[in-house]
């Protein structure tokens, strides 16, 4: 272990902000750009912020303090116990927090849970996740789950047909839904969209319908008909909005699994974070909020994210003057 190396195991941990990780993939657009302000070039579109990941290469990157520089697979296998608290030992942070816009639909797909998601060579998580919706157009549609009455071979038989949409249910999204992805539902996000998503840290997408797009190479993207189909929990039905049930002054649960937990957080006044021996993903969807502890010279404001380590001095959330704001963390 070199001198820095050590001086960076020595450094207590503080709030963490990162440097993002942007995919740019078919049906992004401009508005992490031009609405976020992240730092993508003026002629690029994109569809994908990653703000916390730890997945093989893809690594988020301390982007401020003494930690410039350190990946977060660094500090979940070196100081696994302060960051995550009562979550550790862990191989690699367990959850992935991103923007998406999605200028055009994404495919229909379904992700697998995690007893298939093992069976995948390499092995990985399975992905159950949750939206938030940031921004709407009036004709944005999110298609969630099946509508009633479809099972496995109705189902393969409208995808035979090329009309595998008319079997998902689909709702008019407003900004501050919450929409509950658990492994094995069929879904898809409309054209128009701007959300924050939480999900466990995986990348595996099985595609039913691609609604007959090419992709950049001018072919259609690859489907999984089969591996998607073998996934689909049949008996969920259709997916509408959560409803928040408010658990605390200014402290609203969206979700509760056991994967992850989201809450939302409407501050007027200074907010004590829990001392609750985990980590914190916290991420500004209105307003801006000074964080005590915090080595960036700015607030954070719209679109940033902060990660909250377990072992920590006491952290308020100050608004400035007011705040929304978005609260994941391991269950």
């Amino acid at each position: 272990m070199n001198a820095n190396q050590s001086l960076k195991r020595m450094t207590p941990l503080y709030p963490l902000r990162f440097e993002p990780l942007f995919r740019h993939y078919v049906w992004g657009g401009d508005k992490l750009r031009t609405v976020l302000q992240k730092p993508i070039a003026d002629s690029a579109t994109c569809a994908e912020s990653w703000e916390i990941c730890d997945r093989g290469e893809d690594q988020s990157i301390v982007a401020v303090g003494p930690l410039a520089g350190t990946t977060l697979n660094e500090l979940v296998t070196t100081r696994g116990r302060e960051l995550l608290g009562r979550h550790a030992p862990q191989p690699r942070f367990p959850l992935l927090f991103k923007f998406l816009e999605a200028r055009h639909k994404l495919s229909v797909q379904v992700h697998p849970d995690d007893r298939r998601a093992a069976q995948l060579t390499p092995p990985d998580l399975g992905k159950t996740e949750a939206w938030v919706v940031m921004d709407a157009e009036p004709q944005s549609l999110i298609y969630a789950g099946l509508k009633r009455g479809f099972d496995r071979p109705a189902l393969a038989r409208e995808i035979a047909r090329g009309t595998g949409e008319f079997c998902l249910h689909s709702f008019s999204p407003a900004v501050g839904d919450c929409v509950f992805i658990p492994a094995g539902t069929v879904h898809a996000l409309g054209d128009g969209l701007l959300v924050a998503e939480i999900q466990q840290a995986s990348d595996t997408t099985w595609r039913l319908h691609d609604w007959n797009r090419l992709g950049p190479d001018g072919q259609p993207r690859a489907l999984h008909i089969e591996a998607a189909l073998e996934a689909i929990d049949y008996a969920a039905g259709p997916v509408s909005p959560v409803r928040p049930a408010i658990v605390e002054q200014s402290r609203e649960r969206l979700v509760a699994c056991d994967k992850f937990t989201l809450d939302r957080l409407r501050l007027t006044a200074p907010f004590e974070l829990a001392d609750d021996d985990r980590c914190h993903i916290l991420a500004v969807l209105a307003g801006s909020v000074d964080v005590t502890g915090e080595l960036a010279d700015r607030p954070l404001k719209f679109g940033d994210t902060i990660l909250i380590p377990a072992h920590r001095p006491a952290t308020s959330l100050i608004p400035r003057p007011s705040a929304i704001i978005l609260d994941a963390y391991l269950p």
